[in-house]
């Protein structure tokens, strides 16, 4: 279930609860000139439960207490007590009245001042103590954690319950429930629980959850379930300057940099639980940044946060993502120490931000106890497990989670377990949800078979013309030990049938160790990449792009067998070694392979035939996968990429042409720099020793699509250059929307900047050049070539489009100086 899937979770909707309140009230806050006005406090009298209004004025807030008054306020207004006519009230319009003005006293107009203002002493007050309260008082801590995720359809209405799309399924409406956050109708659809252990240890630096308990609503598996909550939902902490969601970096309202972005006034003082705190309120000086309006209260002495509520702004640029709201409670654990004990989270996905607009909560809440402190663990005890498997986490009995849930289910969540197991056994419902695992997956389930990728169906290149493929794997679960699969594809033009075939196999579930093999009898592109495995299945995109530029006739037939072992002794740390044998002959009457057999020059031979044995290491610290089967899911997180290969041809093995050495490193580095954006930083270097042909070159990739691709040079044509030896560097940087938002014409458009630089080194030994009889006048980057890109991401939300142009080599004959090139994909 990644972005894909969860894209597809906003076109189906369906499930139900209820539940009552004592006290609702929603509405909207004006001025006397009917004018609505932004981030205005409303608490309730008496109490510290209060929300504040968004850019459009407009406010929900529940209670489960009955109040009968409530107090509206805002700088440079005049503070309002406003009686409640009954329990439950819609549509209030609050207007309030402009203070009077006196000479001692500024009137603020929406902005705070950064002089004389107590709220930011209090400010930093909180900063200076920050890394005193909580659990970084402590060199080691352990508790007890509960998370409870669920996911609701929101914004039910009648007309949508009429909808034909549920017919048969009418009775998930028989309950509606309403959200306390902003007062919309909403029908569960997924409930999760989970139980575990933390443990840290702050001197050391190191953190480990143990999953004690696992238990959803029984769509699919809990394994798959916590792939998707990872992906979506990030652990943060509020103290932090920047808090990471949905790929992108929002600015604490306790940040040290807030006071650039935020609003902050103090709005009360009062008791809570015992401890005298401040209220602060906070909103954004500027529209369109990532950045929260909310509110907290922090205790008088020790400075630590009591409770805090935000929630994103609406003009936050960020996409599918209409609300997102975070409150937190923190509990005395004695006079000076102040610990997190709840947490709640609750995102508000939609294809559009219109008030209307239909979409899917997705809310999770996290409750803490138990908390025990300096009780040192030893260095294994942290070390991380490379396979996780306990079956049991996820088949825990009924009894097991009455006893042990730190709080009971309602009525309305219990329910949601009992409706779902009826839903399954609806015959429209299975329809749709199987509709929306194929676009997720891409595969279509038959049985134990996996019909797909149905994305790759039909392809083109010159060679083959159109391209038509089948295929499939076998497919029991998301944890098989094993896997076979394979394809058969067929080009119109060149009249051949293609195939691949490959199986895996872990044989130790521990440290993974896997056994692979396979082979495929194919037409590629082998300039697509510099950094290349054995990946018996793995064919570049360039091979048969349905849209391309120029001419792509520069194909190879390859016919490729490989057999390997892998294992990953330590987590995130993979280590293969295995056999390949590779014969590659052009596919193009225009484009050749050849190559001089004898020192006389006089004898060539078209094809080549390669035996090769290869040790390769790849290390990805801080990757985040799930499942235990041999092959995972990795969470859609950054994290760091080394790979390192080492191929020794083997020549006479198998009537092997040629005896080299060949090294290759690749180094990518994402680097998030708070609201700046993100950089990704690429680094490839590579060398073969000993004499090779044009087959078995390191060709500069080029891109002869229309569309961007990764690690690739938009501007290169394929085999234009050429190398034995290289070294390349690509820098981009996304500074999603950062600079953009700062121009009100280009504001609301919620474009994203995107900047880029690639360059490549490269040189062919004398002995190679003497050898090449293909006709391909051997060009290498001795000059450094370098391009440099400019582009704009979020068109529609959907759509990237890049500008290229060449720095260098712009006067060679059939080069694009300058290209532009698109990219789809679901962006937050």
């Amino acid at each position: 279930m990644h972005k894909k899937l969860f894209f597809s979770l906003l076109l189906i909707a369906f499930f139900s609860s209820l539940s009552f309140s004592q006290t609702k009230i929603s509405g909207i806050v004006l001025d006397k000139k009917n004018k609505p006005i932004s981030f205005a406090s409303l608490a309730f009298k008496g109490s510290s439960e209060g929300v504040v209004s968004n850019e459009d004025g407009r406010f929900y807030l529940e209670s489960k207490k009955t109040y009968s008054t409530i107090f509206v306020s805002f700088v440079g207004y005049v503070t309002r007590e406003v009686e409640l006519p009954q329990q439950v009230n819609y549509d209030l319009k609050i207007v309030l009245n402009d203070e009077e003005v006196l000479e001692e006293v500024k009137i603020y107009t929406g902005k705070t001042s950064k002089k004389n203002n107590p709220a930011l002493d209090i400010l930093r007050k909180i900063w200076e103590r920050k890394r005193k309260n909580g659990l970084k008082m402590f060199n080691q801590y352990e508790y007890e954690k509960y998370e409870k995720v669920e996911f609701d359809l929101n914004t039910i209405d009648s007309a949508f319950m009429k909808s034909k799309i549920f017919k048969g399924m009418e009775f998930v409406f028989d309950k509606v429930d309403t959200s306390k956050v902003t007062g919309k109708t909403y029908l569960p659809m997924f409930i999760n629980e989970a139980i575990s252990d933390v443990y840290g240890d702050n001197k050391k630096g190191k953190v480990k959850e143990v999953l004690k308990a696992n238990k959803n609503s029984g769509l699919t598996n809990g394994d798959g379930v916590n792939t998707f909550i990872k992906d979506l939902y990030n652990d943060y902490d509020i103290y932090n300057n920047y808090l990471n969601f949905f790929d992108k970096s929002f600015t604490s309202p306790l940040s040290k940099t807030g006071i650039d972005v935020y609003n902050y006034r103090l709005a009360d003082s009062a008791f809570v639980d015992n401890k005298w705190c401040y209220n602060i309120v906070f909103y954004p000086r500027r529209k369109n940044e990532l950045t929260f309006k909310g509110d907290f209260w922090v205790n008088d002495s020790t400075f630590a946060i009591k409770n805090i509520n935000m929630a994103v702004t609406k003009s936050a640029n960020i996409n599918w993502v209409k609300e997102i709201y975070i409150e937190q409670d923190f509990e005395v654990l004695n006079d000076s120490v102040f610990l997190l004990t709840r947490d709640h989270m609750m995102s508000d996905f939609a294809l559009n931000k219109k008030e209307k607009s239909k979409g899917v909560y997705g809310k999770r809440t996290t409750l803490i106890r138990n908390h025990k402190f300096n009780i040192e663990k030893p260095e294994k005890f942290y070390k991380e497990e490379v396979n996780f498997i306990d079956n049991e986490v996820y088949s825990k009995p009924k009894e097991f989670w009455d006893e042990n849930r730190f709080e009971k289910l309602n009525k309305d969540e219990e329910g949601i377990y009992k409706m779902l197991d009826t839903l399954k056994t609806v015959k429209k419902f299975k329809q749709m949800y199987n509709l929306v695992s194929i676009l997720g997956s891409g595969y279509i389930e038959i049985g134990n078979f996996d019909y797909g990728p149905i994305f790759s169906t039909v392809g083109f290149n010159e060679v083959e013309g159109t391209r038509i493929r089948i295929g499939g794997r076998t497919y029991f679960g998301p944890n098989d030990t094993w896997r076979l699969q394979g394809y058969s594809a067929y080009g119109f033009k060149d009249d051949k049938v293609k195939y691949g075939i490959s199986g895996k196999w872990m044989v130790n579930k521990k440290n993974r160790v896997i056994l692979s093999g396979g082979n495929r009898r194919d037409v590629e592109q082998i300039g697509a990449s510099l950094t290349t495995t054995n990946d018996v299945l793995g064919r570049s995109f360039a091979s048969s792009s349905l849209f391309s530029s120029g001419s792509n006739g520069k194909l190879t037939n390859i016919n490729l067998s490989t057999a390997s072992i892998e294992i990953e002794p330590i987590k995130n740390l993979t280590i293969q070694t295995g056999f390949s044998y590779r014969t590659l002959e052009s596919a193009s009457n225009t484009f050749k392979l050849d190559y001089f057999t004898d020192n006389t020059f006089n004898t060539t031979k078209s094809e080549v035939k390669q035996s090769e044995i290869n040790l390769q290491v790849e290390y990805t610290p801080n990757k985040k996968t799930i499942g235990y089967g041999v092959e995972r899911r990795n969470v859609d997180s950054p994290f760091s990429t080394f790979f390192v290969n080492y191929s020794q041809g083997l020549k006479g093995f198998i009537n092997s042409d040629f005896d080299y050495q060949k090294i290759q490193l690749y180094y990518k580095q994402p680097i998030v720099i708070g609201p700046l954006g993100r950089t990704n930083l690429t680094m490839e270097l590579g060398k073969t020793y000993g004499k090779i042909p044009l087959g078995l070159m390191s060709v500069v990739p080029g891109n002869q699509t229309y569309f961007v691709i990764g690690n690739t040079f938009s501007n290169l044509n394929f085999y234009e250059f050429v190398a034995d030896q290289y070294a390349t560097f690509q820098w981009e940087h996304n500074f999603n929307g950062r600079l953009l938002s700062r121009i009100p014409l280009m504001r609301k458009l919620n474009w994203r900047e995107i900047i880029g630089l690639r360059s490549v080194y490269g040189t062919v030994s004398d002995q190679n050049k003497l050898i090449n009889a293909s006709g391909l006048i051997y060009v290498s980057p001795e000059k450094p070539y370098f391009e440099y890109s400019a582009g704009i991401g979020n068109i529609f939300k959907v759509f990237r489009i890049d500008c290229s142009w060449r720095g260098n080599y712009r006067d060679i004959p059939g080069t694009n100086n300058f290209t532009i090139k698109g990219e789809f994909g679901f962006y937050f």
